[in-house]
């Protein structure tokens, strides 16, 4: 059987998703688990990576049952091996053609950022902001990112060339929360570093050190020298992934 399952993490204390030789991944926890419960080596396949302390709510991930156990079972299971901060949501029976990342047809994610700069609670969860925000510019300049473009300016250097550049962001929404901003994109996938890189040059944005127009020249030049800001990793969440 192929099993989905959605778990959620606090990922303040790991080195990200993905397994790695010489830092802690959230991958090798949840696999070294399922090993415990198989008797066997086990690999799952996530609907992408997170960086080091990214958050996630909805974080979908599958692998391949090798014994007779139910979904609901392997919750549990998984749940009594796994660290605290790290808890399997929900699982199910997936076609036998479902695969976490190809599948997926959208992807949403939240950003938090904060004027409590007081609160030691916060620093693990969001970013903190030292001015207020010219909301009214901030969502101007986010309407220039809404749409399919390149967004060449807004990833990582180490991107492969050969990786399609072109995404479509279907929603991009800016509230005051309390002492809060919460920034909520949605779109059909995102290069590494997009969203906290777009969250960044918007809250430049709105300091005023940079204009809308601003954005909308940096999305037009397709170079990744031409916007240096991204939001702390903390701040971000993967909220939900769409099938």
């Amino acid at each position: 059987m192929i099993i989905k399952c959605t778990v959620a993490y606090d990922g303040y204390n790991y080195a990200g998703w993905q397994k790695q030789e010489n830092a802690l991944g959230i991958q090798t926890i949840v696999e070294e688990a399922l090993e415990k419960i198989q008797k066997s080596p086990v690999e799952i396949v996530a609907s992408g990576r997170t960086d080091a302390h990214v958050h996630a709510l909805g974080q979908v991930f599958h692998f391949q049952s090798e014994i007779a156990m139910q979904p609901w079972q392997y919750v549990k299971a998984m749940n009594a091996l796994l660290p605290q901060d790290i808890r399997i949501q929900s699982a199910e029976i997936a076609p036998e053609d479902f695969h976490a990342r190809f599948s997926c047809k959208s992807k949403q994610y939240a950003y938090i950022a904060t004027y409590d700069v007081t609160d030691p609670f916060a620093y693990r969860y969001k970013a903190p902001l030292y001015q207020k925000l010219d909301m009214e510019k901030m969502l101007e300049a986010a309407s220039y990112l809404i749409g399919e473009h390149d967004f060449t300016s807004f990833s990582s250097s180490r991107i492969d060339a050969r990786k399609p550049k072109i995404k479509n962001v279907r929603l991009i929404e800016i509230r005051n929360k309390g002492k809060d901003v919460h920034f909520l994109f949605e779109g059909n996938g995102f290069l590494r570093y997009q969203v906290r890189m777009m969250t960044g040059t918007l809250i430049e944005v709105g300091k005023q050190r940079i204009q809308p127009l601003d954005v909308q020249q940096m999305l037009l030049e397709k170079n990744k020298e031409v916007c240096r800001y991204n939001a702390p990793p903390q701040g971000l969440y993967l909220m939900k992934v769409r099938y």
